[in-house]
């Protein structure tokens, strides 16, 4: 059976959320320290992966207390919510972009944002983003998981019942997809920056151990240095971080790095999930979940700002992709100054979670009992 809500779903979701948000700024000095500058793997891993743990979890405990038909209704209304909240959220950032580009004479955010599509081909942008193939910069990660979500009741019974099943299927599709050029169509005869068919595979192995933390049984755990698999994770993220450090000077990347590992491993190809970016994010998540301990460390106050964000990340997640451009426009009228740059970063993290408090207030206000009282 499937049961409560863990969370450190909701603060690494949240803190991705944050990532996403300052990775997107162009030159924000707080982009130095997130997931892409110390290894393969970024804030999008984490995201994909909680998204089918999160599900999976919700909605599996769903289809086993309600049945398949109830909770495949519940999954596809979600996705269709997702893909309203979509279309409106490209129409908002199209306007924010609009708006920035005519103020900032230095640069063309239009053409950086990729919407020139809509500029040139108006009618037919329309059409395309009715069809989830124009997804300009930012927009990447929704559609996404609209595909993914929307294919959850294809394997969510199975995936209760077989689980390693549905994992071996999965990794069979993600190792065939690059080579068969199997990806869904976007703009001027391209792909999806993100291919639904290879990141699936995370999407269900996020699912996977949603499951398999439900059977766990609690166990004496041997020292971490006696764990191979331990030992070998840790070794590959310190190894993946250490190389991508050495990316800032290519001569010294050059020179250290071997040829042969350098013909093993690049291009570490984003679209198709590359299986060094999938292994170090399976390693650093493996590495994360055994140095923290499962409960206490989110009840600090920081932390459990973070996890509100988490719990509402749709609405944070669109904030973050409309305050993305304005930051942007802010530093660039004010001639990208590292204090410009770091307030912008700064005032954008806590207006999210100034986002979701708000949405939890509200949330509390409509569960609280209605009184009504007859003046006298």
């Amino acid at each position: 059976m499937l049961n409560g809500r863990d969370p450190r779903i909701d603060f690494f979701r949240g803190l991705a959320l944050i990532f996403i948000f300052w990775d997107h700024v162009p030159h924000n000095p707080l982009g130095q320290i997130t997931l892409r500058n110390i290894g393969f793997s970024d804030a999008a891993e984490v995201f994909v992966f909680l998204a089918g743990y999160a599900a999976v979890l919700a909605y599996g405990k769903i289809l086993q207390r309600d049945g398949y038909w109830f909770a495949s209704l519940k999954i596809l209304r979600r996705a269709w919510v997702l893909y309203v909240v979509h279309i409106f959220l490209l129409a908002m950032l199209m306007g924010i972009v609009f708006f920035a580009n005519s103020h900032v004479e230095t640069r063309d955010l239009v053409q950086e944002m990729g919407l020139t599509h809509f500029i040139t081909h108006p009618q037919q942008a329309l059409t395309d983003e009715l069809l989830l193939r124009f997804k300009p910069n930012l927009m990447d990660p929704l559609p996404l998981y609209i595909v993914l979500l929307a294919g959850l009741p294809l394997v969510l019974p199975l995936m209760l019942r077989r689980t390693w099943a549905v994992v071996a299927l999965s990794a069979t599709v993600y190792l065939l997809a690059p080579w068969m050029g199997w990806n869904l169509r976007a703009i001027a005869d391209g792909v999806w920056y993100f291919n639904p068919v290879t990141w699936q595979f995370l999407f269900v192995l996020g699912g996977a151990a949603a499951i398999y933390s439900q059977r766990l049984e609690p166990t004496q755990p041997r020292p971490l240095l006696q764990q191979p698999v331990f030992v070998l994770a840790a070794l590959y993220v310190l190894l993946a971080g250490v190389l991508t450090l050495s990316w800032r000077w290519p001569q010294v990347h050059d020179a250290w790095v071997p040829a042969a590992l350098s013909d093993l491993i690049y291009p570490i190809s984003k679209t198709d999930l590359s299986p060094v970016r999938l292994v170090h994010f399976l390693a650093l998540a493996y590495v994360t979940a055994k140095l923290l301990p499962t409960t206490g460390w989110t009840r600090n106050w920081p932390a459990e700002q973070v996890c509100r964000m988490g719990r509402y990340s749709l609405e944070v997640f669109c904030l973050g992709v409309l305050l993305a451009p304005l930051a942007d426009m802010l530093n660039a009228l004010m001639g990208d100054t590292l204090l410009m740059q770091l307030l912008t970063a700064i005032t954008g993290m806590l207006l999210m979670g100034g986002l979701a408090a708000w949405m939890e207030f509200n949330k509390r206000l409509d569960q609280r009992p209605f009184v009504h009282t007859l003046a006298r």
